[in-house]
């Protein structure tokens, strides 16, 4: 059959950026069904995970599951539901799992640090509505990335604290990346405008 001919009924919008660049404040607000790509972090037992500064580097894509990832987005562009992990970051494991329902919606977000991963997978596999990186000034994706770790008790705070230093000097770099593998930068409110206006369009058959 020609390229789409079989259109999957739900289409799939990747949400990147430096952490802290307001990916999850930002699906919280808009009322789209969300797929966290964090649920789908390796176990911090796993014997693959890449390290650094002594510890492991969840920084690194070889620290995520980008197959267990991409098949839970097929099956929900192809169905509008899947099992999902539920990953709990202070103890680094998959604690539980919980069924994702598209609910109808035509577009689903996949937010996560490495969603700009499965770019080229979803495109290929023509379940790809969009790939946006957000992006606001560097100063306050730190400040932004520090209160919410500090806050969560993700890691020790002086462990926080290097990781936020580094991911600062490397963010230019990190969004350049980004968009050579597909992803438009985008500020958080032009973002929030364009997907309230892409999930009111009618599906297309």
């Amino acid at each position: 059959m020609p390229p789409g001919a079989r259109r999957a009924p739900v289409r799939i919008v990747l949400l990147t950026g430096p952490s802290g660049s307001g990916k999850t404040s930002l699906t919280g607000r808009l009322g789209v069904p969300v797929v966290s790509l964090d649920d789908f972090y390796r176990d911090g037992d796993h014997p693959d995970l890449p390290r650094r500064y002594g510890i492991v580097d969840w920084d690194d894509p070889r620290s995520w599951d980008h197959e267990g990832a991409l098949a839970a987005l097929l099956e929900i562009a192809r169905t509008g539901r899947a099992e999902l992990p539920l990953y709990d970051i202070p103890t680094n494991r998959r604690t539980a799992t919980r069924v994702f329902d598209a609910g109808g919606s035509p577009i689903v977000l996949a937010e996560g640090i490495f969603a700009a991963e499965l770019i080229a997978d979803c495109r290929e596999e023509d379940i790809l509505a969009d790939a946006l990186c957000l992006w606001r000034p560097r100063a306050q994706t730190f400040w932004f990335r520090l209160t919410r770790d500090l806050g969560e008790a993700r890691k020790p705070p002086l462990t926080l604290l290097r990781r936020g230093l580094n991911l600062a000097r490397i963010e230019p770099a990190m969004i350049t990346e980004l968009i050579a593998r597909g992803a438009r930068k985008m500020r958080v409110s032009d973002a929030e405008s364009y997907i309230r206006e892409l999930a009111a369009r009618p599906p297309v058959a």
